[in-house]
């Protein structure tokens, strides 16, 4: 048995790349195996712009949580959260309301393993096993029932994750099944691979990456997904609108607007 083979949780595929993973070694983390360095192999892509890309959406991710809490949002809801890394969710909506409470949802067990011990003594974090594409399941479960009062407004985070979801699975049905669950006054923060204005190798080497299960959309389609809702400005002096990873929350436009920011959108909207 290979040593790989030996520290992989129960439940995981050390062979079968996880888009969790490879996420996790694009930010240099350790949670990951061959098979997932492997596949990166496909990418057509330098490594300085693959992390890039990466801290580009880790950055959105990391501004957005943070904005939100400071309008007063006490839960979160991550979906698709990935592995544990520097700076999650509860670490920074943390340092401004001490008290938050999280719900980190994803699909991988090995997420669950490591995020539970990580978290085990931590009374206001939570980890769902569960599909995004199973809305009733994810919003069932009895650990975010526990954590989450849906009748006050939450923060629902969804993160470099519905370009794993084909449109035959409805990723902009989904996300309004999980909105509608919301009160109003909650906020939506959601990022997305394009592959607008990208060179045609590239596109093709990133989707190979993912098996080819990876739904890169243009920005019309990422739009889509705030339907109904009021986004808002993404930094200061900008109309509401839906941005570059970078340019959400950013101090310079000029300076943030990076290659790998380009890769994929970014928005945050509130539920009226």
């Amino acid at each position: 048995m290979s040593e790989e083979a030996e520290e992989a949780p129960a439940g995981v595929d050390p062979t079968t790349p996880s888009s969790a993973r490879i996420y996790d070694f694009m930010l240099g983390g350790t949670n990951n195996f061959q098979a997932d360095r492997d596949a990166l192999g496909n990418a057509q892509l330098s490594a300085s712009e693959l992390r890039d890309i990466a801290w580009a959406n880790r950055g959105f991710h990391q501004r957005s949580v943070k904005w939100i809490a400071e309008r007063g949002i006490r839960q979160f809801i991550d979906i698709g959260s990935g592995l544990p890394t520097v700076g999650n969710t509860h670490e920074v909506v943390r340092k401004v309301i001490p008290d938050a409470r999280v719900v980190y949802v994803d699909i991988d067990p090995m997420v669950a393993a490591h995020s539970s011990a990580l978290l085990a003594d931590d009374g206001g974090t939570k980890v769902v096993t569960a599909d995004i594409r199973d809305p009733d399941a994810v919003l069932a479960a009895a650990a975010l029932r526990e954590l989450i009062d849906f009748s006050e407004p939450a923060a629902l985070v969804l993160t470099a994750v519905l370009h794993f979801v084909a449109d035959s699975s409805d990723p902009w049905g989904l996300v309004a099944r999980y909105v509608a669950e919301l009160a109003p006054g909650s906020y939506l923060a959601l990022s997305h691979a394009t592959s607008d204005n990208m060179p045609p190798i590239a596109v093709q080497g990133a989707s190979q990456v993912y098996s080819n299960a990876f739904y890169m959309r243009p920005k019309a389609k990422v739009e889509q997904f705030f339907d109904g809702l009021e986004l808002v400005a993404p930094y200061a002096g900008a109309e509401p609108a839906v941005v570059y990873m970078g340019l959400w929350g950013c101090e310079d436009p000029e300076l943030a607007d990076s290659d790998g920011s380009r890769w994929g959108y970014s928005g945050v909207a509130r539920r009226p």
